[in-house]
């Protein structure tokens, strides 16, 4: 690891490199720009569904590199639709993915789901799914339920 001498910049490498090597092992791929596209397009979908004041709780709790990555872009006074299905959350990451990755959306969301559900606090987490739209919290079912 390429050491800077600041001390809070190596350590969000350090644990944004950990972040990546795990998606890596979830989504069975051996690329980090493949495991960075998953985390960075399904960072976007959710970001883009919660209200700004969710996203602060939930980016307090991320490495400094991917709370940058979360906000990228960010507008926070363009409204999004109240309503939200599964699919218009796939299509998003998917468009953000290409058409090249050699996982879906959903693998794409899952892995990330789960990687939150692992270095977020629980209770977080469980605020978090309880605001998202009915339809889409069978995305977290899987990771949430092992908690």
């Amino acid at each position: 690891m390429t050491m800077t001498g600041l001390a809070g910049i190596d350590t969000t490498v350090h644990e944004t490199n950990i972040w990546l090597k795990g998606l890596m092992d979830r989504l069975q791929v051996g690329d980090r720009r493949l495991a960075y596209a998953a985390l960075r397009s399904s960072l976007h979908a959710l970001r883009d569904r919660m209200t700004p004041e969710a996203c602060a709780h939930l980016s307090a709790q991320l490495p400094l590199l991917v709370r940058g990555l979360f906000y990228e872009g960010w507008q926070p006074g363009h409204q999004h639709p109240k309503e939200h299905h599964k699919a218009q959350f796939l299509d998003h990451i998917a468009r953000e993915l290409g058409p090249d990755a050699p996982f879906s959306a959903e693998e794409a969301a899952v892995a990330v789901f789960d990687l939150l559900r692992e270095h977020i606090d629980s209770g977080e987490i469980r605020k978090l799914v309880g605001l998202m739209p009915r339809e889409m919290r069978d995305l977290w079912q899987a990771v949430v339920s092992e908690d």
